[in-house]
């Protein structure tokens, strides 16, 4: 019984760790601060981020499901977060302006954006299984 607690414990501590650095490396890695524009009411900038946060940790719950070893579910989330992020980078590149339209509260462009993220995260997360 100790052990399983602990196992929880340790998995559901790097979990959340995991998904913090990505959040802090999303942050870092788009051009324009979604804290700052969300604070200011900035609906696309949240769904943007949103669905990047919850299409990660889609993978993460996955890596935790499918990995009973906490270094085999660490490598996962690291290559999890490079898949998030490049997709965010590919979609920066096919679609023109779509930085300036988050930054304008474009919705159907945060609303876009976090669907893609979430659609990536769903594949990467079937693909640990």
């Amino acid at each position: 019984m100790l052990t399983q607690l602990y196992n929880y414990l340790i998995f559901l501590l790097a979990g959340v760790a995991m998904v913090a650095l990505f959040v802090a490396l999303y942050l870092r890695v788009t051009p324009f601060s979604e804290i700052a524009l969300i604070r200011k009411g900035c609906v696309a900038a949240s769904l943007s981020l949103g669905g990047a946060t919850l299409g990660f940790s889609l993978t993460v719950a996955s890596s935790i499901l499918h990995n009973d070893r906490i270094g085999m579910f660490l490598l996962w989330g690291v290559a999890a977060m490079a898949v998030q992020v490049a997709a965010y980078a590919l979609l920066a590149r096919a679609i023109p302006n779509m930085n300036a339209a988050l930054e304008d509260n474009n919705v159907a462009m945060g609303a876009l954006m976090g669907s893609a993220s979430l659609v990536v995260g769903v594949i990467n997360a079937a693909c640990l299984s």
